[in-house]
């Protein structure tokens, strides 16, 4: 399961301060700024949370892993 949010967005959402601290400089070889990421070439499952809530990823999310046989309808 991809979880696809651009790195703007991530540094928005930083509940715990690291990308503040990491963009001053306090923490070194952060992915995605000091250390590349590299996102999966062609993921399963890909949620874009920049424009989907909450709801809308888990939703698709279930539903596909109900589509590749990995839930049940129960979702077991």
């Amino acid at each position: 399961i991809y979880c696809n949010c651009p790195f703007d967005i991530l540094a928005k959402r930083d509940p715990k301060g690291l990308y503040k601290r990491a963009l001053a400089g306090e923490i070194k070889d952060f992915t995605g700024l000091d250390s590349p990421y590299e996102p999966p070439e062609s993921p399963e499952i890909s949620v874009h949370t920049d424009r989907q809530t909450v709801e809308e990823s888990l939703s698709f999310i279930f539903s596909s892993l109900k589509k590749f046989q990995l839930l049940d309808e129960e979702g077991e």
